[in-house]
């Protein structure tokens, strides 16, 4: 079992791990923000244009015992 500890103790204990944290700076954040929406903007545009080749192949499929 885990040992009990008291909130005020708890809560040094958290602020004192939270120090040693290495935070990015602003330009990193924000290097970072447009990294992932560019790379979600590709990933929509291959996802929409493997649907569109998918509907149009069994599409193609589909009409071809008609």
């Amino acid at each position: 079992m885990a040992s009990k500890t008291n909130p005020f103790t708890f809560l040094q204990q958290v602020r004192s791990e939270t120090a040693k944290v290495t935070w990015p700076s602003r330009r990193e954040t924000m290097i970072s923000t447009v990294m992932v929406l560019i790379m979600v903007f590709f990933a929509a545009l291959f996802f929409f244009a493997a649907d569109q080749l998918m509907g149009w192949l069994i599409g193609l499929i589909l009409n071809v015992g008609t």
